[in-house]
């Protein structure tokens, strides 16, 4: 059996990680670079860098710190922001990123995940989803959760699938930041939709909800932001914790 991945998320403005509630109200959380080897040193199996500010700012995402990252640490990470074309992927997996994470740029030109995964391979197209459930239904929205579309979750991410993404990235917008646990319903929906891994993001707060995101949620990995920041939850304890709920991870 696949083990579950623990990933921490680091999202990055102005090169700090800052982290926020519902996608507002940010607050500094640290050194990217130096949380990351933390990360890497205590059991994270992968991390994720979204430098949050970069579509919002037309920038790309910083370079520097993806070739910092890729010499301190040791475990496959994904960087994402402000991807539009193949040049981009193409600088950042040379600096020593892993995977790219696409969101905005995907929903404006989704071709891009064909190309991205015939040039690259599937396995480094992660696509990001930020959703808000409104009246009942998922809907995407864009722009670091700033603009809903009117396209809906679910049909979206068959689309992305046959695209060729190999990874899709599903935060629930209701749920970032409240530590009230992952959108559960949803994520399992999704699972059986797919055939390729789904990471659930936002909402972790306790241990039990990552559990909860592998058991009910049949989440791929879990991925999570302020309870890895702020020393709420020590990735080492969660693993332990895990592996006695019968939960399959790497120790």
């Amino acid at each position: 059996m696949l083990t579950k991945r623990i990933i921490p998320c680091l999202d990055i403005k102005n090169g700090r990680t800052v982290k926020g509630v519902n996608f507002v109200a940010l607050r500094d959380a640290g050194d990217p670079v130096e949380l990351a080897a933390i990360y890497a040193n205590n059991g994270a199996d992968e991390l994720v860098f979204l430098d949050i500010s970069a579509t919002e700012e037309k920038r790309k995402t910083l370079i520097e710190l993806v070739l910092d990252v890729a010499e301190k640490v040791n475990i496959p990470f994904t960087v994402g922001g402000g991807i539009s074309s193949i040049e981009d992927v193409e600088i950042l997996l040379n600096s020593g990123a892993d995977k790219v994470s696409i969101n905005s740029s995907a929903v404006k030109n989704p071709q891009l995940i064909n190309d991205l995964a015939a040039k690259f391979g599937s396995q480094c197209v992660v696509v990001a989803i930020d959703a808000k459930q409104i009246n009942g239904e998922w809907i995407v929205h864009l722009v670091g959760g700033k603009v809903p579309t009117n396209i809906k979750l679910f049909e979206w991410v068959k689309e992305v699938e046959k695209r060729g993404a190999g990874e899709i990235l599903f935060t629930s917008m209701n749920h970032d930041g409240t530590k009230n646990g992952f959108a559960n319903k949803a994520l399992a929906y999704l699972s059986n939709l797919v055939n390729i891994p789904i990471i659930a993001s936002g909402g972790a707060g306790t241990m039990q909800h990552f559990t909860d995101a592998f058991i009910h949620g049949k989440a791929d990995a879990a991925l999570a932001a302020s309870v890895f920041h702020y020393k709420e939850i020590e990735i080492k304890d969660l693993k332990n914790e895990l592996k006695r709920n019968g939960i399959p991870v790497r120790l």
